[in-house]
């Protein structure tokens, strides 16, 4: 927790310093290819889409005003006010090319028995599947997963896409670690049906997800444009990983799988170059135990130090 936050580099998270995290502040592809082979037990990654547009959040808050613009409660009024905004610009001219190196060096960081699991949606996926059937080995490919949800409009013009794409691979198809008895199960749609054994147990999970996306006003929610629910990313982490394994996110956004291998007594490595994003997880992180920011752009920028407090 001493090392200099401009300078640490990112195999110095692999000794036994107690250290539980490290947020990296800076170009995912020069700090991947400086972490040791093998040294990763699970990588979940979030990628921009590639959808063209700037993806953007805004971050509401509301108070009591008679003449406000919105009903609550008892028919009191409340008017809405902007507290602030966040963005990114999601368009790639060449989305692969991007890609290939950043998932070459997740390859050669993953342990005998890791997994990657690469969050998509449909408009890249396939061609992803491509290029990771050439860099793993199509014999390594071992589930695609259907994150399904139902929120926002619906177009008619087409089948609204409700859906996101998760891409499973093994980095050996003999020796991956998948242990589907520490998974949360989910209810039974009919428990009267199994009996009250089976209904209190529940069931265990397909590779079809239903989940809600993170609630507007929830407490999960950190105001991050693509943020991915906890439950989502916690399922990942307790079948694809054990207690006290490292797990790695290089486009970490919001931060949820650092906060989900927290939980689950997993190390993380999480990496950024948004500014925005080190921010909400400098706020996320800062109750935590032994989590660092560091990186070549943490002092230039002056952001983040140690426990996640945010500089002015």
């Amino acid at each position: 927790m001493t090392k200099d936050l401009a300078t640490a580099s990112p195999g110095e998270m692999q000794g036994d310093d107690g250290e539980r995290g490290v947020v990296y502040y800076g170009d995912n592809l020069p700090i991947l290819q400086e972490m040791a082979s093998r040294s990763v037990d699970l990588i979940y990654t979030d990628p921009p889409f590639n959808t063209g547009k700037k993806q953007a959040r805004t971050q509401l808050r509301t108070v009591q005003d008679p003449g406000g613009d919105r009903t609550g409660f008892m028919g009191q009024r409340y008017r809405s006010i902007k507290v602030g905004s966040q963005a990114f610009d999601d368009d790639f001219d060449d989305y692969l090319a991007f890609l290939e190196p950043r998932l070459e060096e997740a390859h050669r960081v993953l342990s005998d028995s890791g997994s990657l699991y690469l969050h998509l949606d449909y408009r890249e996926v396939h061609y992803a599947k491509v290029l990771l059937d050439g860099i793993f080995g199509r014999d390594c490919f071992l589930n695609e997963v259907i994150w399904a949800y139902d929120y926002g409009g619906r177009t008619k013009r087409k089948w609204p896409p409700k859906h996101d794409n998760i891409l499973v691979y093994v980095r050996d198809p003999e020796r991956y670690h998948f242990n589907v008895d520490d998974v949360e199960r989910i209810p039974y749609m009919a428990p009267g049906l199994v009996g009250p054994e089976k209904a209190a147990r529940g069931k265990l999970p397909t590779d079809t997800w239903w989940h809600t996306i993170v609630p507007t006003n929830g407490r999960e929610r950190t105001g991050y444009p693509t943020q991915k629910p906890l439950g989502i990313v916690r399922r990942i982490v307790q079948a694809s990983s054990r207690p006290g394994d490292t797990v790695l996110d290089f486009f970490a956004g919001s931060g949820t799988l650092g906060e989900a291998a927290y939980e689950l007594g997993r190390r993380f490595v999480l990496i950024d170059e948004n500014e925005e994003a080190v921010a909400v997880m400098a706020k996320r992180f800062a109750d935590m135990d032994a989590v660092r920011f560091a990186g070549r752009n943490a002092r230039q920028h002056r952001l983040v130090e140690n426990q996640g407090r945010v500089l002015s």
